[in-house]
């Protein structure tokens, strides 16, 4: 079954899968969404629970990234189900969910790049690491973070709130940021943006975790954790990247296979929006001795207390 959306200038087929192969789909969505959202937020429970963590900058960013993960986990889950069960939502309910999405979807790259220049200073300049990292200037960057994101989405809702009609807002929509944002201009923004923050923080991965690299092999202390530590780093950072290159990849590979669109849809989205929040939890929190052993101890406390409830002693 299609249907098709008439858009201002064009019109977009959409299909619609059979019904065991949106079962499976769903499931495996929801499935790796409960499972990664459970590792995380425990991730974010431990942190909230040790004051050793809330002053390092280090953890800060990590569990901003976790946070990001735990919302765009959320959303991404909640757009494909919706989009399964009613197919098509209100187009303003749509722009709320996509907004945020988007915002998440853009703070996860650039708040890796700043962790690689977190990493960068700690090695190669520790005498200076307190002063240049403090909490405070910590949480600035994460506010930076959030107004880069703002404003790279805020004119397309401005765009769409001044081109499109009351009306459009009120219509129910598959949904999707191009059924959306409808103008093209908008597509044009969107790629050139995209690019130029592509570029950015690829000149700071390889700028930071090269001196990185150098550093670690003359100071022959901790070499090899270092080089897997940067590789992971740089295949998670190459993971969320690939959200700039998702529609060219799509219309790609649709043009290639264009019997196979919502399988390659499908297969796109998992492996660009899920496959990087499987394995942050893994890099940032169960790799980090100290963060494994206060989480070791939280799973620990809470299992003996499951297990071993205390008991109440009566008094004859």
């Amino acid at each position: 079954m299609n249907l098709s959306n008439a858009g201002r200038n064009f019109t977009t087929a959409v299909y619609r899968d059979t019904l065991n192969s949106a079962i499976v789909k769903n499931v495996i969505t929801v499935v790796l969404c409960i499972s990664i959202n459970f590792v995380n937020g425990t991730l974010v429970h431990t942190f909230t629970k040790h004051q050793v963590f809330n002053m390092n900058p280090r953890y800060i960013l990590y569990i901003h990234l976790v946070i990001n993960d735990i919302i765009l986990l959320t959303l991404f889950t909640l757009i494909q189900v919706l989009s399964y069960i009613v197919f098509t939502v209100n187009v303003s309910l749509c722009v709320v969910l996509l907004m945020i999405a988007i915002f998440a979807n853009l703070n996860n790259p650039l708040t890796l790049a700043v962790m690689a220049v977190e990493c960068y200073i700690a090695v190669c300049f520790p005498l200076r690491h307190s002063q240049i990292c403090s909490v405070r200037k910590t949480y600035v960057v994460i506010g930076l973070i959030w107004l880069i994101s703002t404003l790279s989405i805020l004119p397309d809702l401005f765009v769409a709130l001044a081109t499109e009609s009351l009306e459009f807002f009120r219509s129910r929509v598959f949904c999707l940021r191009e059924n959306v944002f409808r103008n093209p201009d908008l597509m044009e923004k969107r790629d050139v943006s995209n690019t130029v923050c592509l570029v950015l923080v690829w000149l700071s991965l390889f700028y930071t975790y090269f001196r990185i690299l150098f550093t670690a092999q003359a100071a022959a202390a901790d070499a090899k954790k270092a080089r897997n530590t940067v590789l992971l780093h740089g295949f998670q950072l190459l993971l969320c990247m690939l959200t700039y290159v998702f529609h060219l990849m799509l219309d790609g590979l649709t043009y290639l296979f264009p019997k196979g669109v919502l399988d390659i849809r499908f297969t796109i989205s998992m492996f660009v929006q899920v496959l990087p929040r499987l394995i942050s939890p893994v890099v940032y929190g169960l790799r980090d001795k100290t963060f494994r052993k206060h989480l070791r101890r939280s799973l620990l406390c809470t299992t003996t207390a499951n297990a071993h409830p205390r008991k109440t002693l009566k008094r004859p």
